[in-house]
């Protein structure tokens, strides 16, 4: 790919994010585009917050980041495990949960979680179990974890695909089991730390902001539960119960090293560096064929008609979502990654908007980087 630099080609971009604010898609937003390894284009759009008052978005504002907790933290964590011997992506759950060696559960491996296809529900509030008391402490992870190990499986492992968050949320507490250690820390000194994320990090409940100012955060929902809006701190009901720290959710992070996290994966898998081994980072990347729909590599989702992804990226590419309106793609084919980072859900969740602007800005983005060639 000879990718298109010149900045009057990103005016078209410009103007549809431009566009996204004005009509109400999204407060605001981030965009960061890397074209051939560099970064062509990292601008800011529209507000970081709207209520109680508005205040700008920045290219350094930190998002919560939501669901894209699930590749960035928890299988980059199993992925290393994974290739220190310390986890198995095929041996059975059982091995590190003892409540999961019987009956179907005992069928269900580390690679199911990994690709939605455990069997584990979507969804549940386990929030609302427990007791005001419990939120956020110790003891309501602790509940909110044997709720999950006990839910029943509604479908044999790997026979279906259905994006859990319960699956997640399992996960991260394998890993927290068979590392000693809780994720957010975890995470800190394999993840953050090394590759230079100082930005990323999880936000504990109760625990300092970790970064300069409040207003460096992106605003979410004006939450019923909690009754304000938040900011900083975890929008996930349940990641919030559980202390701010899971597996599917909670964790913080800006533009540039969402971008830096996935340019250390694509660098291992091409073995431009040493961190993972590039056979192991390509079977994570790679779909994984024969277990539910076939949507799914490992922690990582790949275009499957119609993609948010949009119409034009590869077959190779792979990426993810979070509620709050943030995303990542990646297309090795094209040396290609878009990092998407907007504040939907501020102050109501109930804005949709962004479900067909996502797909129609990334073919705008392919088109004007790539210049309409397919490969």
């Amino acid at each position: 790919m000879s990718p298109r630099r010149d900045r009057a080609a990103f005016t078209p971009i410009h103007d549809a994010m431009s566009r996204a604010v004005a009509d109400r898609v999204f407060p605001g937003a981030v965009l960061l585009i890397d074209a051939g390894g560099t970064i062509a284009l990292c601008e800011a759009f529209g507000h970081a917050a709207l209520v109680p008052a508005p205040e700008p978005m920045t290219a350094d504002t930190v998002f919560d980041v939501a669901s894209l907790t699930k590749p960035l933290v928890t299988a980059t964590l199993t992925l290393s495990l994974v290739a220190d011997g310390r986890l198995t992506l095929d041996a059975p759950i059982g091995r590190y949960v003892p409540s999961w060696r019987e009956g179907a559960k005992a069928r269900a491996t580390i690679r199911h979680l990994l690709t939605h296809t455990s069997g584990l529900p979507a969804w549940k509030p386990l929030y609302r179990d427990l007791d005001p008391s419990q939120i956020a402490t110790p003891e309501g992870k602790r509940r909110v974890i044997d709720d999950v190990e006990r839910e029943p499986l509604e479908t044999e492992p790997g026979a279906a695909s259905r994006y859990s968050d319960l699956g997640f949320i399992l996960l991260g507490s394998l890993i927290e089991r068979e590392a000693g250690r809780p994720l957010d820390r975890l995470a800190a000194d394999r993840i953050f730390t090394p590759l230079g994320l100082p930005s990323m990090s999880y936000r504990p409940i109760g625990a300092p902001l970790a970064w300069d100012r409040v207003a460096r955060v992106a605003s979410t929902e004006a939450c019923p539960w909690r009754g304000r809006v938040l900011r900083g701190e975890v929008h996930d009901e349940n990641a919030y119960a559980m202390g701010g720290v899971s597996g599917h959710a909670g964790l913080f992070a800006d533009a540039r090293d969402v971008h830096r996290l996935v340019r250390a994966w694509r660098d291992a898998r091409t073995g431009r560096a040493a961190r993972w081994p590039a056979a192991l980072v390509d079977e994570f990347l790679t779909r994984q064929g024969g277990l539910g729909d076939g949507g799914w590599a490992l922690g990582w989702t790949v275009p499957t008609p119609p993609s948010t992804s949009g119409s034009r990226f590869s077959p190779r590419s792979f990426g993810h979502l979070g509620f709050t309106g943030t995303s990542v793609w990646v297309d090795p084919d094209r040396d290609l990654t878009v990092v998407l980072l907007t504040n939907r859900v501020h102050p109501d969740r109930t804005n949709e908007a962004l479900a067909a602007f996502r797909p129609a800005i990334h073919d705008l983005i392919y088109e004007t980087v790539v210049g309409g060639s397919v490969r």
